[in-house]
């Protein structure tokens, strides 16, 4: 008799990684902008590292959304990854959240996200994901930019309401082309009349992993494949720590000594390949 959970290793899911340092992050928008990065320290060689060491064992390839800042910076890291296999796309150059932005700053700072990335490793990346996952029902005018820019997906939709900064809790489920680009949206299982996000970051350190593991069950059994995201800070026991509010210092710092840890554990209990693979066997 063949087994459920084996049925659920056949489902490809997606794996991306959102290559920015800690001090990136938007929890740190208020103590941290970015006039103050180029004096900050670039901690994520060693945490990047990790991740690959892990995709390597798992012969997984995934996504690296790359800031088009980090690129600048560590061209170096950037060629790595693309020699190690795996997709490079664009994180925005900034780190700045959509709706902060007006169509003509939004274009050039895809523009200069490209350049970046294109002049570190040679790839012109035809995904994309905004920071803060800032495209939503209000600014679904930045996926015509994108595909004029040349970009094939986008990957910034999260279908919840739960987040107080971001959220397009009327986007569909599923992988499906809007004005001329793919949406692919963060994961989130329903319950009653409920979207409850569990697609990386900090929901995955925050969440139980066996509930994490029946969610992913729950959508592979409707066909979804799983979105799953990770930042390369989330692995760093040693990043500074910095005075925020307790919602923020909470989502930032919670769990992360069990980061790498639970990852191993993903990749074992599940299959995983970039997110354009996810696209091309969902048009087969």
């Amino acid at each position: 008799m063949i087994s459920f959970d084996c049925l659920f290793l056949k489902m490809k899911n997606a794996i991306s990684v959102d290559l920015e340092d800690w001090f990136c992050a938007n929890n740190f928008d208020d103590v941290l902008g970015y006039n103050k990065w180029d004096s900050l320290e670039l901690r994520l060689r060693e945490s990047t590292a990790k991740i690959l060491e892990i995709l390597s064992k798992q012969r997984v390839r995934a996504t690296f959304f790359v800031l088009g800042y980090i690129a600048e910076r560590a061209p170096d890291l950037i060629k790595e990854i693309k020699s190690a296999g795996h997709e490079i796309a664009s994180h925005g150059y900034k780190h700045q959240k959509i709706s902060t932005l007006t169509e003509d700053q939004f274009d050039d700072d895809l523009k200069k996200s490209v350049r970046a990335i294109k002049g570190a490793c040679g790839v012109s990346p035809v995904g994309y994901r905004a920071a803060s996952f800032s495209i939503t029902q209000k600014t679904k005018w930045a996926l015509k930019i994108l595909s004029k820019n040349g970009f094939k997906y986008d990957s910034s939709m999260f279908p919840t309401s739960f987040h107080p900064s971001y959220g397009a809790k009327l986007a569909s489920l599923n992988i499906e082309k809007i004005d001329g680009i793919v949406e692919v949206p963060l994961s989130v299982v329903k319950f009653i009349n409920l979207r409850i996000p569990f697609s990386g970051g900090a929901y995955f350190r925050i969440l139980p992993y066996w509930l994490t593991k029946q969610f992913i069950k729950k959508i592979n059994r409707t066909g979804r494949p799983y979105i799953f995201y990770i930042h390369p800070w989330e692995l760093d026991t040693g990043q500074p720590k910095i005075r925020l509010s307790f919602l923020k210092r909470f989502r930032h710092y919670f769990n992360i000594p069990k980061t790498k840890n639970r990852l191993e554990r993903l990749l074992n209990d599940f299959e995983f390949t970039n997110i354009n693979e996810v696209i091309k066997l969902g048009q087969k």
